[in-house]
């Protein structure tokens, strides 16, 4: 099933620099990813594609995002 949207919107959501700093590592904020991807669903979105991406932090460590790609 191939759908056609009208129109796209791009998230992006990464882990806090903090918990990456302190602990090495904090994780993905899933309660506000949920926040986030229901009230935009609420609003007729919905996921057409989604990455979860590493990158550079700093010097020594690595940062984690998703990047969620929604349209209507």
């Amino acid at each position: 099933m191939n759908q056609r949207f009208e129109e796209y919107r791009v998230v992006h959501i990464a882990e806090g620099g903090c918990g990456t700093l302190l602990l090495g590592a904090s994780g993905l904020p899933l309660r506000k990813i949920e926040a986030e991807l229901n009230a935009l669903a609420a609003d007729g979105w919905q996921v057409v594609f989604q990455v979860l991406e590493q990158k550079r932090f700093w010097l020594f460590w690595t940062r984690e995002a998703m990047i969620v790609t929604l349209g209507r």
